[in-house]
């Protein structure tokens, strides 16, 4: 997997790139064309294309971080644990991009090999995107128009509404299938799935909490959006356990607990961890930032609340 490097002013640029309505690149922040990688463990999903997609799948590079755009054809890949370390839980691993991209390395492929490695069993999502235009320069303009709403207003102002609501049927019906694969091969790649969660990053997030909410074939034992939307939900009454993260410089905060306090109120369990810095698009963490230790306490929440040993028959 690619290495990630200066994490300490990445998130910015990543901002860039996903809200602000400049799209300028800083020199070090440039996107590179990228060839499309191999993906010989990518398993197709079968859930159909993109309609009025414009664009066969582009990828390109920025800080270091191989990522994917209109995405049509939806895979999960799976990072299973080495021989004898393997604990039984799994993770859906959902990467973010505002559903325009897929930051599939820092997002995906780097968090499920760290939970592979801790013994999870863990499944990167790649899954369907709405389009953008062919061209590098046309796909910075479409972005410049979609997300101009979500810039951070002037100090004294109102904050802005955020990103334009988006149809996530598709992206739905990718997780779903993705849960449903998982299931139909749990003894072959060793899942208990009473401890079946799923994790996801911006955007990734919430398509992490969209499913949660609505879908009506998952049955998610807990989940974690990380640094996603904040705003207040409707809890379901069987609601999964969720851990949830942000920083407190990140533009999707806002000073919101709406989604922290739904849980609450609704009685499920709930940790959330506000931290001091760290910006957006992070990760597993950005050096030198509070943040930068969020998976190690997400390990910890999962020991603790027992998802990573076997539960006994009942």
């Amino acid at each position: 997997m690619p290495n990630l490097f200066t994490k300490l002013t990445k998130t910015a640029i990543l901002v860039s790139l996903l809200f602000t309505s400049t799209f300028a690149m800083a020199q070090d922040g440039t996107i590179y064309p990228l060839d499309a990688p191999a993906e010989p463990n990518a398993i197709p999903l079968n859930t159909g294309g993109v309609d009025n997609q414009p664009a066969p799948e582009t990828w390109f590079r920025q800080w270091g971080d191989p990522m994917a755009r209109n995405i049509s054809k939806a895979t999960l890949t799976p990072f299973l644990p080495k021989k004898g370390k393997a604990n039984g839980a799994a993770v859906i691993v959902a990467p973010g991009g505002g559903f325009r991209w897929l930051s599939l390395g820092n997002e995906g492929w780097e968090v499920a090999q760290a939970l592979a490695d801790k013994g999870i069993a863990a499944f990167v999502l790649k899954y369907r995107l709405h389009p953008t235009p062919e061209s590098l320069d046309g796909f910075k303009e479409s972005m410049n128009r979609t997300f101009a709403a979500a810039t951070p207003p002037p100090s004294g102002t109102a904050a802005p509404a955020g990103p334009p609501r988006m149809d996530l049927s598709n992206q739905l019906e990718d997780a779903e299938a993705a849960y449903a694969m998982i299931v139909k091969r749990a003894a072959e790649w060793g899942v208990d799935t009473s401890r079946f969660g799923m994790i996801g990053f911006s955007a990734g997030a919430g398509l992490t909490m969209h499913s949660t909410l609505h879908s009506k074939t998952m049955q998610l034992d807990f989940i974690g959006p990380i640094y996603g939307g904040m705003g207040p939900v409707e809890v379901p009454k069987n609601a999964p356990p969720m851990f949830n993260v942000i920083a407190s410089d990140d533009f999707l905060f806002r000073g919101q607990f709406g989604v922290v306090e739904s849980w609450f109120k609704a009685g499920r369990p709930v940790e959330f961890h506000l931290y001091q810095n760290g910006g957006h698009g992070f990760g597993l963490g950005n050096p030198d930032r509070t943040s930068n230790r969020w998976f190690d306490a997400f390990m910890h929440w999962l020991e603790v609340n027992d998802f990573l040993v076997a539960k006994p028959a009942k």
